[in-house]
């Protein structure tokens, strides 16, 4: 299947990181069953609503409960660790389940401190071949919260300072084909797949295209750039030992039912969520729909989540379906990550169930 599953492990309002991680190996081992290609998992801090702090050690654990399925970060920031631990990490569970493993690799402190800097420039709605492409979302608000300034000097030591993103990258491709001048041990020779995830056409879409590695792009956050993002790996691309041709992944937020109106019922609770976020307060608690209607919209709150609601494929099996086919044929994308996020957690592996039935329907 060109279906592929990123999940946060949310915790749900009501619950707790216990229960957002037994959802998580429980969704895994459906999502198997239902024939979906990969299970990547976020890496998020100091977000009260997701439990997907340590990918590596959530990796492992759903390795274990799994047995065909790949499974992977989506992604390991790479700013917060060195190369070498990351190597170790990966290549450790690779040991125990070789030939399952992704390494999905992002920069998004290094981003969080380009976005401070930059001067945003506003752009209108378009509708490319079916696909809306929203209006950019003003980041360098959010990456100047003190919140997360104060944050960062949290993931790493005092005084530390991040090598540059592709240096990095070379580095964690030398120690896995051995021709570091260290060796990492276990990690060396392990049959793990990298992938760089990005979500503007910047560096990590540059760096994945000259190393002729495979590239994620993100929709379901970003959604005003990933055509730029494309774009740029395509026009980076260089044959390697991993890829003859470019190949893409490509993000998506999604919630199916079987009518659109129990589907939009399932995902009202998306837009406070999204609001939390983007207030720098972290993920909170995923509300019940409930919740969400208790909360009074401002103007200002229906514009900080506009874009995200818009790009939400909420609906029928065949509705979400088709949209997700409409912005595979826009992207050239070769295979979909879907995300998907309820208060209840049987209604999420419903969802996944639908979805992966009408997928595979002509």
């Amino acid at each position: 299947m060109t279906l592929s599953i990123l999940d946060l492990a949310p915790i749900t309002s009501g619950g707790n990181a216990g229960d957002a991680l037994r959802n998580t190996i429980d969704l895994a081992r459906k999502a198997e069953e239902f024939g979906y290609s990969r299970y990547w998992l976020a890496e998020h801090h100091f977000a009260p609503g997701v439990a997907s702090s340590a990918p590596a050690v959530l990796i492992a654990l759903v390795a274990a409960a799994t047995s065909t399925i790949r499974v992977g970060s989506g992604a390991v920031q790479l700013g917060h660790q060195t190369p070498l631990s990351v190597v170790e990490q990966f290549g450790l569970i690779d040991a125990l389940y070789p030939g399952r493993i992704d390494l999905g690799i992002g920069r998004s402190g290094q981003r969080r401190a380009e976005l401070a800097k930059d001067a945003f420039e506003p752009k209108d709605a378009r509708v490319v071949d079916g696909l809306l492409i929203p209006p950019p979302f003003d980041w360098s608000k959010l990456a100047k919260h003190p919140h997360l300034a104060h944050y960062a000097t949290l993931l790493q030591q005092p005084g530390a300072q991040t090598p540059d993103f592709a240096d990095q990258i070379d580095d964690v491709l030398a120690f896995l084909n051995g021709t570091h001048d260290a060796h990492a041990v276990p990690g060396e020779g392990a049959d793990v797949q990298v992938w760089i995830l990005g979500s503007s056409g910047g560096q990590s879409a540059q760096v994945a295209g000259e190393r002729g590695l495979p590239f994620a792009a993100n929709y379901h956050v970003s959604p005003s750039s990933v055509l730029e993002a494309v774009e740029a790996y395509r026009e980076a691309f260089k044959p390697s030992d991993v890829l003859e041709e470019p190949y893409v992944i490509v993000s998506a937020d999604a919630v199916v039912a079987g009518d659109e109106s129990t589907a939009r019922e399932l995902a009202k609770g998306y837009g406070l969520w999204v609001r939390s976020i983007r207030t720098g307060a972290g993920a909170m608690p995923y509300p019940t729909a409930e919740e969400a209607d208790a909360h009074v919209w401002t103007a200002a709150d229906r514009e900080l989540v506009k874009d995200r609601l818009d790009t939400q494929f909420v609906g029928s099996p065949e509705q979400v379906a088709e949209r997700l086919r409409v912005l595979r044929r826009v992207t050239g994308a070769d295979e979909l990550l879907v995300t998907t996020i309820t208060h209840d957690h049987v209604e999420r592996v419903r969802s996944y169930e639908l979805l992966a039935q009408a997928w595979d329907r002509p």
